[in-house]
Parts: C-alpha cells; sequence; structure tokens
C-alpha cells in the first residue's frame, strides 16, 4: 500500500491484525489507534487492556497461549493481594502490574495517554507509532440482567454471561480524537479496522 494507513484496533483480534501489519508496512507508514473503552482502574492503577495487548504483541512479550499478558509471566503479587482479600477476579501478572503502575505514575504527572503510551512502547522496543482513540476517559457501561456493569466486569468476571439491555459511554460526549487519531484522519489514504 501507497501513503499513511491507519489502523483502528482492540484486544486480542486487534492486537494479531497490527502484527500483521507491522511486519509488512514501515513504521513510518503504519498508525495504530486503540481503544480505550475498556480501560478502569483496578487496586488504584489505570489499566489499558487493549493498549496493553497491543504493545506486548508488537514487543514480542505478549503469552501467546492466552492472546493477553505476558508470556512466562508470574502471579505473586496478586496472590498477595488474595491474602489481603482483594478483589483478584481481573487476572493482572507481576510483570503487567510494572506497566500499570508505570502507566499511572506518568499520568499523575500530568502526561496524556498518548505521551505515556509512546514512551512505554518506545521502553519495550517497539518503533511503530501506538496511540489511544482519545486522551480523555471513556468508560463502556453496560445495562444488564444482572446490574450497572463496567467492561471489564462484565467480559471477565462475568464472563459475557447477562443479558445487555444497553451500552453507554460514559464520557464519550466531552472526548476528542488523540492528536494521532486526529492527524491520522486527515492524513492517512486508507483505513483498516
Amino acid at each position: 500500500m501507497d501513503g499513511k494507513i491507519l489502523t483502528l484496533a482492540g484486544g486480542v483480534g486487534g492486537s494479531k491484525l497490527v502484527l500483521g501489519l507491522a511486519n509488512i508496512i514501515d513504521k513510518n507508514d503504519l498508525q495504530i489507534i486503540v481503544n480505550t473503552g475498556d480501560d478502569d482502574f483496578f487496586h488504584g492503577l489505570h489499566v489499558s487492556p487493549d493498549l496493553d495487548t497491543v504493545m506486548y504483541t508488537l514487543a514480542g512479550l505478549s503469552n501467546p497461549e492466552t492472546g493477553w499478558g505476558i508470556a512466562h509471566e508470574s502471579f505473586n503479587l496478586l496472590d498477595m493481594l488474595k491474602r489481603y482479600r482483594a478483589e483478584t477476579w481481573f487476572n493482572l501478572g507481576d510483570q503487567d502490574f510494572a506497566t500499570h503502575i508505570r502507566r499511572t505514575q506518568l499520568l499523575r504527572d500530568d502526561k496524556s495517554l498518548s505521551a505515556v503510551t509512546s514512551e512505554l512502547s518506545r521502553n519495550i522496543g517497539i518503533e511503530h507509532q501506538i496511540a489511544p482513540m482519545s486522551d480523555q476517559n471513556v468508560t463502556t457501561i453496560l445495562e444488564t440482567s444482572s446490574g450497572t456493569l463496567r467492561m471489564q466486569e462484565y467480559f471477565v468476571k462475568h464472563q459475557c454471561q447477562p443479558i445487555v439491555n444497553k451500552i453507554e459511554y460514559r464520557g464519550s460526549e466531552k472526548a476528542k480524537p488523540s492528536p494521532a487519531f486526529d492527524e491520522s484522519l486527515t492524513s492517512a489514504t486508507a483505513t483498516i479496522f
């Protein structure tokens, strides 16, 4: 393909698509925009599951058995949190925790999610450009047969079992495309999603 390619991705499938594209498209010609509507807070940390899955996949760190998380991961920190009777239904590995700790630190230092994603990606050896869909929080809320659930509660904790009656993207009315997304919308010659 000639020109810049904008790719919209999320989840395990999106990360596999992005890996394939990154193998054939030059780093300067591929802009990867990732869903952040599934982001949430666990143990006081900002977790971006889709961004992390894309980053770990492009860095060659992802767990090939699950498609998410980091290969050869340990769960000592989560095991200790269980002993403290903290909720641990969202599986976070020890190395994965490092990502969320660092992201949260940088966000608290008033860096945008775009800047944080760029820094984290660079530090684990990713050359392609990855950016969130927005620097503002957008939270996916589902009204279900089991009550109001955040996306990760529905998807992971309840394993998509409750019947969904309504979906709300809380914060979307104020959210703007991230700078990289906004620029790509006008400069890309093709969009893949």
